[in-house]
């Protein structure tokens, strides 16, 4: 599991907060998630504006779709 933001994202502070939203998320749809596959999500600005709870939907099912 990684996690990967731009740096075009100008802020420290935004990349940082991207990336511990998504860790977040991850832990909170990690179930979805299949058992053994090297996932690496990217991160963009958009995240900062979403509510977690849709960011956890998205993530879920973004998941869900992966193969193995």
């Amino acid at each position: 599991m990684g996690f990967a933001v731009s740096r075009q994202l100008s802020r420290a502070v935004d990349r940082n907060r991207i990336r511990r939203r998504l860790r977040e998320a991850y832990r909170a749809a990690r179930g979805a998630a299949p058992a053994s596959a090297a996932i690496v999500i990217v991160g963009k600005k958009r995240v900062l504006d979403m509510k977690f709870a849709a960011l956890v939907e998205e993530l879920r099912g973004a998941l869900a779709g992966t193969r193995q």
